[in-house]
């Protein structure tokens, strides 16, 4: 049975939930799902705007035709061609074969890589390029590697709507409202959001920043992703864009201090929750993570968050211990930068993990270390607790002064 939901006059919402699906790219868990969003338009035209994954296909094409009413679809408005979003292209053009596609050229090639499809009935566009449908037009604004090189966004200057594609998208799947004011956001889909932008778009900052430029221009309303609720609210819509240009820029959203930990045998655990301690009772928000237990996705989101951050590290095989390296290779990979930071290292008769660990974080851009490295030799002792007491007064007495 259809489940079509009115977003603004003459424009409904098709998309569907899944909640059955473990690692969303199979690789970040997604224990509360994930919405897949598409959008009909239905002016003196009819325009769809994407498709959805193909876990939900079947509802979504249901959706299309009540939605429809029995009229034609004249145009897909194609944004990016992630399967999650174009899985069901094809089904939708065997369905409507005479529809017209609207895209730009570097998504008309995907197409063809992904799909049987003769590029009959595409229309090309460019960056700045509009498209009349009636009493409306959609122009349309490119956003190169936000995250794809093909992504684009469309906007309709009468009534304010942004389709957003990836960019303003969350994990999480939707249940009742659709809409960010009808949801507790910040309790239960912040952190999905979080999440969501540093593992997915976090790489690309510059490009993110270039879009938001764009969208300072446009009078916005109503942002409509392809990913979670829809945001109508203007005030809402403000603290959501300045969430994205915080993280865009690297920059801190929160100070305090996040404390991660790589231990085998409890003694580096041991020297991160004492150091957590001592932060705590000298007024230093903080949070612990072990980083072979909690997913890497997580602790990446969080490292992003705060403003001081300290490795802990057993060594291990001469080396960093294997689940803090991978860690440390995945915040390098997404451009972790600016950041005050701690080191840790445990070692029975060499360790090591320290030196290991600086050389690799030399290597981020605007990362300042607070503190000397503290060594645990086997186990925390009464001196290595004082070392540990030091290092928590630098990193208060930095936080206090900032």
């Amino acid at each position: 049975m259809q489940n079509v939901i009115e977003v603004t006059k003459d424009l409904y919402y098709l998309g569907g939930n899944d909640r059955r699906l473990a690692l969303f790219e199979s690789a970040f868990p997604i224990p509360r799902g994930v919405s897949y969003n598409s959008y009909l338009l239905k002016d003196e035209k009819t325009v769809l705007f994407d498709t959805v994954d193909s876990a939900v296909c079947e509802v979504f094409l249901e959706n299309l035709a009540y939605a429809l009413g029995g009229r034609k679809l004249d145009y897909l408005v194609v944004h990016h061609m992630e399967p999650d979003h174009s899985a069901s292209f094809f089904r939708v053009i065997e369905t409507y074969p005479d529809v017209m596609v609207i895209t730009n050229q570097k998504v008309a090639m995907m197409l063809k890589n992904y799909f049987p499809f003769s590029g009959k009935n595409v229309r090309l566009i460019r960056e700045g390029d509009s498209l009349n449908v009636g009493k409306r037009n959609i122009c349309f604004v490119f956003a190169p590697m936000v995250h794809w090189p093909e992504v684009m966004m469309s906007f309709i200057p009468e009534n304010g709507v942004l389709f957003s594609a990836d960019a303003f998208g969350t994990f999480g799947a939707l249940g009742g409202s659709i809409f960010e004011d009808e949801l507790p956001f910040e309790r239960d889909f912040l952190d999905d959001a979080r999440r969501y932008y540093f593992n997915i778009v976090g790489k690309y900052g510059a490009q993110v920043q270039n879009v938001l430029k764009k969208a300072a221009g446009l009078p916005i309303q109503t942002i409509c992703p392809l990913h979670g609720p829809v945001w109508r609210r203007a005030e809402d819509i403000a603290w959501y864009l300045k969430k994205y240009d915080i993280w865009s820029k690297y920059e801190p959203e929160e100070r305090g201090a996040v404390v991660f930990y790589a231990s085998v045998y409890g003694h580096t655990q041991n020297a991160a929750e004492i150091l957590g301690a001592e932060l705590a009772k000298r007024g230093v928000p903080v949070k612990l993570y072990d980083v072979s237990v909690t997913h890497v996705s997580e602790c990446l989101s969080e490292a992003f968050r705060y403003s001081h951050l300290v490795f802990a590290s057993t060594t291990y095989n001469n080396g960093i211990f294997i689940h803090m390296e991978n860690f440390l290779s995945d915040l390098k990979a997404h451009g972790m930068k600016n950041r005050k930071y701690s080191l840790i290292e445990n070692g029975s008769w060499s360790p090591q993990a320290g030196g290991l660990m600086e050389k690799c974080i030399s290597e981020w851009k605007g990362m300042e270390k607070l503190g000397d490295t503290v060594t645990v030799l086997s186990s925390v002792k009464e001196e290595t607790r004082n070392q540990l007491e030091a290092l928590a007064a630098s990193i208060a007495e930095d936080y206090q002064n900032a």
